[in-house]
């Protein structure tokens, strides 16, 4: 048994003893925060420090005699891989918002006996989700103690770093007309207060930004709103004094971040406050006074941040011009390293890329983990290469790579496979449909409103017809400088809610996949723009929306089986390549040129 299963055994353990001690029979760690954020700042990272598996989502649990770790078709083999001889068993849910670790708590816990969650962490639709499923079985919940605290020594601490503003001319509103656009929302609803924990809404609203977690630049914080007050809750030290005074100008006071729980405790009796169940932990919402009244509604700011005004769009415009002219420079080198025989590995295509990015103009970070997939690891969706496990890239097959930046001028996310060596027909067959997908999806033309999970199946069809699919979504909304992951909108098989409606301004990725498990992957992604489209029937039929692509980088056509492609899609892609050959030749120069040159010539039958 090598050391780190033996750490994750002895925690285990440990944690079992806390569960007797507190005379409770089961322990519920999801992979969540006080903010219920994506990504997790170190010391709420307590899933994966218990269990060893290292995927961004998945829950476990852990009873007095077994322990489970539910997670997602995407992380089906990692899990497998990490959890092997730890004890832990893999239960494998379909999707990322399955809450199937529900039911299984609800079959497993008898009357009497009690589940331990951690209030804090835990969001009030899940909450009231276990309550339904529970209560009616005699079970108990107790939300008021934290074992993690109890078991895990030398437990990270909060994060430290320095807070700055997003500064104009990139930031196009300025904060006091954020908080007035925020509080006309409020009034809507009939809210004196309002309370916003999700660390992207928090950073959005006062044009601010942080490095607290990996590849989204927010901060942990917690703000409380009235109709002439704002108060930001963050770690002393965070905030320098200059920035405390032009936050001050505007009327937002700075307050530490231990006090928000106080601070909701003092809200009037008579206030009304707008909460997002799904954005607003348990912990939060009992610090209340009980008589309060509560507003339940999505957050004012996760819809007026998911819609880019025209300033913001052409900045990610800009931003994606720099972004593909970092990927000719790195791909460019790749394909004469190939060409030259150099030793190739998922490493360096991720060291590589990465330094091509840190080059260009306005670049802060990456915006998530580079995926480099080669053959077999190309069908594991959220892969990513380490020092210990990776893949020399050599003989024949496919390379996915899936990979983006943070600019100060806006998010990208980009996925494109290549050809390495020989390319068989069945490979061509599955890349030519997957693109089939994402054409398909980019062109269409739909209704402004129209709920995003309705157009799931449009890129889902030319596999669909062959009988093949994919286990995730198909897009997700993509912040501005901000979460690569955002909402409200989803394209994917999501049950629809009417905030989920598409309106002008949004950012999509478009990103149908096919995986082989231990063959190879492919996966064809581009960011898209919901912009306003004419039609002849001039708006008869309502308003109409279209997609446009803000993706600039080559689709490699040598992996393309022309035969299966319609004239439209053929079309479609000559000015795809038309578009980026245009746009990024200014920017590059010499080899990338050369090569940006050579990937976008047109394509004939």
């Amino acid at each position: 048994m090598d050391s780190r299963i033996s750490q994750i055994k002895l925690r285990i353990s440990r944690l079992r003893d806390a569960l007797r001690d507190a005379d409770a029979h089961a322990i519920l760690v999801p992979s969540a925060d006080p903010h219920l954020s994506e990504y997790l700042p170190e010391r709420w990272q307590g899933r994966e420090w218990l269990s060893g598996f290292t995927g961004s989502m998945g829950t476990l649990v852990v009873t007095r005699d077994e322990a489970v770790l539910f997670a997602d078709s995407r992380y089906w083999t990692q899990a497998e891989r990490e959890l092997d001889g730890s004890g832990i068993s893999l239960f494998k849910i379909p999707t990322g918002a399955a809450t199937h670790h529900i039911g299984w708590l609800a079959e497993k816990l008898q009357p009497g006996q009690t589940l331990v969650v951690d209030g804090q962490v835990l969001g009030l639709a899940v909450a009231q989700m276990l309550r339904n499923a529970l209560t009616p079985r005699q079970v108990r919940i107790n939300t008021d103690l934290d074992l993690l605290e109890q078991t895990w020594e030398n437990r990270p601490g909060l994060p430290e770093a320095p807070v700055y503003e997003h500064a104009p001319p990139q930031a196009t509103v300025s904060r006091a007309d954020k908080l007035a656009q925020v509080r006309e929302a409020m009034a809507r609803h009939g809210a004196t207060h309002h309370l916003i924990s999700s660390v992207d809404d928090v950073a959005w609203l006062f044009n601010l930004r942080g490095s607290d977690v990996s590849y989204n630049p927010v901060f942990v914080a917690h703000a409380l709103l009235s109709a002439d007050a704002a108060t930001l809750f963050v770690q002393p030290g965070k905030i320098d004094a200059a920035l405390s005074a032009r936050l001050a100008a505007d009327g937002v006071q700075v307050k530490p971040y231990a006090d928000v729980r106080a601070a909701l405790a003092q809200v009037p009796l008579s206030a009304q406050v707008l909460i997002d169940p799904r954005r607003v932990t348990l912990g939060l919402r009992e610090a209340l006074p009980p008589p309060t009244r509560v507003v339940e509604a999505i957050n004012p700011s996760t819809l007026f941040k998911s819609r880019k005004n025209a300033a913001e769009a052409q900045y990610v415009r800009e931003a994606m011009e720099q972004d593909g002219a970092a990927m000719c420079a790195f791909y460019a080198w790749f394909e004469a390293a190939l060409a030259r025989g150099e030793p190739l590995d998922e490493l360096k295509v991720d060291e590589h890329l990465s330094a091509e990015r840190a080059k260009r103009p306005g670049f802060v970070g990456l915006s998530f983990s580079t995926i480099a997939g080669f053959n077999a690891n190309g069908a594991l969706p959220h892969y990513r290469a380490l020092p210990e496990l990776y893949a020399e890239i050599k003989g024949n097959g496919l390379l996915l790579i899936d990979s983006g930046g943070q600019y100060l001028g806006g998010t990208t996310d980009i996925t494109r496979v290549w050809p390495i060596g020989t390319v068989s027909d069945a490979q061509r067959r599955d890349y030519t449909l997957v693109l089939k997908g994402t054409i398909a999806l980019s062109r269409t033309v739909f209704p402004r409103g129209t709920l995003s999970p309705m157009l799931d199946a449009i890129a889902r069809a030319p596999l669909w017809a062959h009988g093949l699919d994919y286990g995730h979504g198909t897009g997700h909304g993509v912040g501005y400088f901000m979460n690569v992951h955002e909402g409200p909108q989803s394209i994917s098989k999501a049950v629809p809610d009417a905030n989920m409606a598409m309106e002008p301004g949004m950012i999509t990725s478009i990103e149908p996949g096919l995986y082989r498990p231990n063959q190879w992957g492919v996966r064809i992604e581009n960011l898209v723009l919901n912009v306003q489209h004419d039609t002849p029937e001039n708006g008869q039929f309502g308003e109409m929306l279209a997609f446009e692509t803000l993706t600039l980088c080559p689709i490699d056509t040598r992996c393309i089986e022309v035969s299966l492609l319609s004239d439209e899609e053929l079309v479609w892609l000559n000015r795809y390549h038309e578009e980026v050959g245009r746009r990024l030749a200014p920017l590059v120069q010499g080899d990338a040129l050369a090569w940006l040159n050579a990937r976008t010539q047109p394509l004939s039958r």
